[in-house]
């Protein structure tokens, strides 16, 4: 015996919304099969909730095409600046500068390692350390990259940063409403589909899933069933 299955995506949500718009369309009220309290409902919510869906995708969408900037202009911030670090660490070790100049970024004078920048937090950060302590620095110049340079990569890669964080917001913002409206389209559609079955129940089971499904109804049938059917 096939059960129904109730839709458990967007796409199927707005197909179930729409064939019951569909349906009000072409049958006089009087012959619905659903009440008109139902479908007053349905003709005012469904092109919200198609809204809302629309505007959730094309959020999202940006925010994964921003995403992709946003790791590319990471990636070049987080070469520029541990090359900028290790040609440093080599004019110390050349004695053209100081140990102590380190202490300028925040680093210990004895400390040769590049900074952990391995997330974009600790990125922004020692960006920042390290371009202000150059920037105030006199003496010897650092050339290939410059500190010119790497303030370009990280500028990108700050802007890229803070774009994609507020369409991460954004998109957070449209998915909780979404989410909401979720419940109300299951609740229309079961009051819906409830509404349908009890107006058939005096038919016979298999042509009342055939008059149900002119309403949107699933039916489905279980995998053994499915293999019954097959061989019957």
């Amino acid at each position: 015996m096939p059960y129904r299955r109730l839709p458990n995506t967007d796409q199927a949500r707005l197909r179930a919304l729409k064939t019951a718009l569909e349906v009000c369309a072409v049958v006089q009220p009087v012959d619905l099969k659903f009440s008109q309290k139902t479908a007053l409902d349905i003709q005012a919510f469904t092109p919200l909730f198609e809204q809302s869906v629309m505007q959730y995708l094309d959020s999202r969408n940006l925010q994964v095409r921003y995403g992709k900037m946003l790791a590319e202009a990471a990636r070049n911030a987080r070469l520029y600046l541990s090359h900028y670090i290790q040609v440093f660490n080599f004019c110390i070790i050349r004695g053209e500068i100081r140990p102590e100049m380190r202490q300028m970024m925040s680093i210990d004078a004895d400390d040769a390692a590049v900074p952990d920048i391995s997330t974009d937090a600790l990125l922004l950060e020692w960006c920042e350390k390290v371009i202000g302590a150059e920037e105030k620095r006199t003496g010897n110049r650092i050339y290939n990259p410059s500190i010119a340079v790497v303030k370009v990569k990280y500028e990108q890669f700050r802007e890229a940063y803070h774009q994609h964080k507020d369409l991460l917001a954004t998109t957070l913002k449209h998915h909780d409403r979404l989410d909401e409206m979720r419940k109300r389209a299951d609740e229309l559609i079961m009051t819906l589909w409830n509404e349908v079955e009890a107006a058939y129940a005096p038919v016979d089971s298999d042509a009342k899933r055939d008059l149900c499904a002119a309403y949107g109804l699933i039916y489905v049938y279980r995998p053994h069933e499915k293999h019954k059917n097959l061989f019957a």
